[in-house]
């Protein structure tokens, strides 16, 4: 424990304030919360709105679904709805409710290119999921664990503008690392890390590229005996050895396995330029990759997809939305189209081809019984942006051959599955958490139509997405 003692003392401030889980009825909501709030009636009724219920079932049209103390109280066909007398009326003519997104690779911090640290973004991140339809996170591995707990809790109080958030601990990894990740040097460091975060609020932990298998060991054990699950961002640690060490989940896809890279030696992470030309010359199709496939499935081993991330390395695909510009700070922006700029000067740039290899290795794990998850992972060089993205990974996966109603399940039911939250949130039925999206359009119809958010319902309260997105504008790299 000696690593963390200094530590202490931020540990009993935690231990003396109330737990940190979701409590049965919302906060009371602080000024600053208010001014982004469209419907917060204590019963609502939206009527006449088409239903995409996160199950992978095909829409149903002409539904009412009735809001009432947070809750989704009924949902069914326009003409058999019962709406209690006095309900606050919105016309869903023309319109589309979804459950709201589950991201289950969402960070609070941005990066650009190869810089050492991240710059947080403890105003602009929680408020853009939040517009972008984005209801529950996991940060899945954290620049600074006591300001995600800290931030967590504003939320949950009512004072700040946000989504439920998994906080995760932060990075377990090793050398050549990040310096906001941390190293522990042993084994029973790693536990000693583990036991004192799960202690003050942490409820997930991941490991990074560059963590040992030992390491990785110690991490899945101490995590697992206290309820906590594991992911990884893979790379010196094989996805074979991680997941016969009882891994979680494992993020990114094929795209960090290092399985089939030649001469791959234990605890060694290939470099970037060799991995890159392993991928390329792989073959999805092949039995090798089958097997790997059946494995993560045969162990219950999910994956979480974060194709947009990937996508902005990609030399010929579309060019940046007008919105995520307009979201950055000017030296963000700056810094952003600059990197832009190499890539596509880049002649050589495999990242497309491996955005296609990656979407045909999730098509296939999904076909093959696999757990696929989804979100925004705003790291790269500053292209991926909280909200926008977890939109854009939705027309991706559909790009990617699953169905609008599928990839919408991938992107809701299945982050709620995996989060043991099922029963509460990630799909629309009668008695869950009233966390949903009304979208002006159809997305069954036209997936790019899940940009069009007007409404985000969290706890049975209604949010302005744009009122949000407008008053963030200028700020992703500043705050």
């Amino acid at each position: 424990m000696f690593r963390y003692l200094p530590y202490v003392a931020g540990a009993l401030l935690f231990c003396a304030t109330p737990a940190l889980a979701d409590s049965d009825a919302p906060a009371p909501l602080a000024p600053a919360v208010q001014s982004f709030v469209r419907y917060s009636a204590p019963v609502i009724a939206i009527k006449h709105v088409r239903v995409i219920d996160g199950t992978g079932a095909a829409a149903r049209e002409s539904q009412t679904l009735v809001i009432k103390a947070g809750r989704i109280a009924s949902v069914g066909p326009d003409a058999a709805a019962a709406v209690p007398a006095g309900a606050a009326a919105i016309d869903g003519t023309g319109r589309t409710i979804m459950p709201g997104l589950v991201g289950m690779h969402d960070h609070l911090f941005y990066l650009v290119g190869d810089q050492p640290v991240g710059h947080a973004m403890y105003v602009s991140f929680p408020r853009m999921y939040l517009a972008g339809g984005v209801t529950t996170i996991r940060t899945a591995g954290s620049m600074e664990p006591y300001a995600d707990l800290n931030l967590k809790r504003a939320i949950d109080d009512g004072r700040v503008p946000g989504p439920h958030i998994d906080v995760s601990g932060p990075y377990i990894s090793g050398p050549r690392s990040r310096l906001y990740m941390d190293i522990p040097r042993t084994p029973r460091e790693v536990t000693e890390a583990v036991n004192y975060y799960a202690d003050i609020g942490v409820t997930s932990f991941k490991a990074y590229a560059f963590v040992t298998k030992a390491s990785l060991a110690a991490l899945i054990t101490a995590a697992h005996k206290r309820g906590i699950k594991v992911a990884g961002h893979l790379c010196s640690v094989t996805f074979h050895d991680a997941i016969s060490l009882g891994i979680d989940s494992l993020e990114h896809g094929i795209e960090v396995a290092t399985d089939f890279d030649a001469g791959k030696q234990p605890d060694i992470c290939p470099a970037g330029k060799e991995h890159s030309e392993t991928l390329r010359r792989l073959d999805i199709e092949s039995e090798p990759v089958r097997r790997l496939i059946e494995e993560l499935v045969s162990h219950h081993v999910a994956n979480a997809s974060t194709l947009a991330v990937y996508e902005t390395g990609a030399p010929d695909r579309f060019p940046p939305q007008q919105r995520m510009l307009d979201s950055l700070d000017a030296q963000a922006r700056l810094d952003y189209l600059a990197t832009r700029n190499e890539i596509l000067a880049d002649k050589n740039n495999p990242s497309g081809e491996l955005l296609k290899k990656e979407m045909r290795f999730e098509r296939y794990f999904v076909k093959a019984g696999g757990l696929l998850m989804a979100g925004a992972d705003p790291t790269g060089y500053g292209g991926s942006v909280a909200g926008f993205a977890d939109q854009r990974n939705l027309e991706l996966l559909v790009e990617a051959g699953f169905s609008p109603e599928q990839a919408i399940k991938i992107a809701t039911a299945n982050g709620a599955q995996f989060e043991g939250k099922l029963a509460s949130i990630g799909t629309i039925a009668t008695g869950k958490n009233a966390d949903l999206v009304l979208i002006d359009g159809n997305p069954a119809a036209n997936i790019a139509d899940v940009e069009k958010v007007d409404t985000v319902f969290k706890d049975g309260i209604g949010y302005d997405s744009a009122k949000i997105f407008k008053a963030m504008e200028g700020q992703v790299g500043r705050q």
